[in-house]
């Protein structure tokens, strides 16, 4: 108890049993927001403590249940989760490791009214368009607002859909820039031949369709910020240019000979890796030096379970709102489905899997069903791999799969449930309820 008082002070209401009885009563009386369950104090609720377990889960409302014990014992916290509870630690546990794995289920499983101790309060739920507490995300939040008040050029990486524009974008409104403007522009997206005006703008007449003179985003974003995306895909000779202008500050218009002074801050992105396309030739590598000096590096969604649902939920009330229709959540099951997903397209992917949900639907509780129907991304994944072969795939079922990658890591770690499930990104709970799915499966 002194850990929970160390980490949440005043800030809760905290009712101690010392009996499961008790612990019964209570809960006939009040509805809480967490249980800690030792199982020792368990001892005369029901015959084992599975059953003792169960009877709490039934009684319990919701809420998040942590079964507690002195000892590591796999079986008792398999008992426990197998009966509702949502977690097992072994004592003593310290307040901030109780907090955050408190905070890990509280998304994990959407309980809303899970306790959050202060720290975890006080972290920003959502930041300049980013939605999660994880803890990658409270670093890039710390990242963002260390380096947003430098002009130096800063360098994002990460995979497609973490979010690379909208840190471009934080890392300006938190910059002395703010006021002034905020120019995107795509290198992959727009054709070479039109990208040197586009950047650098053209004057009337210096190639064709050029009716008159015209700003370049460089131009357009004076004094505030311009971000290259996909900057890795930009030509070898604007690459040149470029650099000349991050080593001068000046520009000059394709067809103009005069040179223009700019004060602008460079953010660039690429979702590839950018020493590979020095090393390749496709990239400068005065111009990466030049350009990687405060360097941001996005996390994939599937290496931060914790804000999947968050993220989820934020979507399905912006869309339901945009649709107007009338949405009140997640269904348990669809939160396990989605935890469980690799998203390859990561943030991006997930959103538009909401939003066909809610285009697809009239509203109501989002089902498993509604959610499957409406990912279209495996379907049509599923789908061109049987049409290349002619013939239906060879995969083994999921949970063959599960169960393989589960024990390579369990042999890679001798049997350590705790550290395969770290090297897995899984919690250990996971594991436990695996392993006892296919015991059971193998004895029937």
């Amino acid at each position: 108890m002194s850990a929970i008082f160390d980490q949440w002070g005043q800030g809760i209401t905290l009712v101690h049993c010392s009996s499961g009885q008790q612990a019964l009563r209570s809960l006939k009386t009040k509805r809480f927001d967490v249980i800690l369950a030792e199982t020792e104090s368990l001892e005369g609720l029901s015959g084992d403590e599975e059953a003792a377990f169960g009877a709490l889960a039934n009684a319990s409302d919701g809420a998040l249940i942590i079964a507690l014990s002195d000892g590591g014992s796999v079986s008792l916290a398999v008992a426990a989760m197998r009966a509702g509870a949502h977690d097992y630690l072994a004592l003593p546990v310290s307040g901030p490791v109780l907090a955050s794995r408190l905070g890990e289920l509280g998304q994990r499983h959407g309980k809303a009214r899970a306790m959050v101790c202060d720290t975890l309060a006080e972290q920003r739920p959502d930041f300049e368009g980013f939605v999660g507490t994880t803890p990658q995300m409270q670093a890039i939040y710390d990242q963002i607002l260390r380096i947003a008040p430098s002009a130096a050029p800063v360098f994002i990486t990460g995979e497609s859909g973490t979010g690379k524009e909208v840190t471009a974008e934080a890392l300006h409104k938190r910059s002395p820039r703010a006021k002034r403007r905020f120019i995107a522009i795509n290198a992959g997206a727009i054709p070479r031949e039109l990208m040197e005006s586009e950047v650098f703008g053209a004057v009337k007449g210096s190639y064709t369709g050029a009716h008159e003179d015209r700003m370049g985003a460089i131009e357009m974003a004076d004094g505030g910020t311009l971000f290259l995306d996909e900057i890795g895909e930009m030509d070898l000779a604007l690459q040149s240019k470029l650099l000349r202008f991050l080593q001068t500050g000046t520009i000059t218009r394709v067809g103009e000979s005069v040179s223009r002074p700019v004060d602008v801050r460079v953010i660039c992105a690429t979702n590839r890796n950018p020493m590979q396309l020095v090393s390749e030739k496709k990239f400068r590598e005065d111009l990466f030096y030049r350009l990687h000096v405060l360097p941001i590096h996005l996390p994939p969604l599937r290496q931060r379970p914790g804000d999947i649902m968050p993220l989820a939920q934020s979507f399905l009330a912006s869309f339901a709102k945009e649709e107007g229709k009338g949405f009140t959540g997640f269904a348990p099951d669809v939160a396990d489905l989605f935890v469980a997903r690799e998203w390859p397209g990561n943030v991006r992917q997930l959103q538009n899997l909401v939003r066909r949900v809610v285009v697809m639907f009239d509203g109501g509780m989002v089902t498993a069903q509604m959610a499957l129907a409406a990912d279209i991304e495996s379907r049509d994944a599923y789908e061109v791999s049987v049409l290349s072969n002619g013939s239906m795939p060879d995969i083994l079922p999921m949970w063959q799969q599960e169960q393989k990658i589960i024990e390579d890591a369990l042999g890679a770690f001798g049997g350590n449930i705790a550290r395969a499930a770290a090297a897995l990104e899984i919690s250990p709970s996971t594991i436990y309820r695996k392993r006892l799915g296919w015991e059971r499966a193998g004895a029937a």
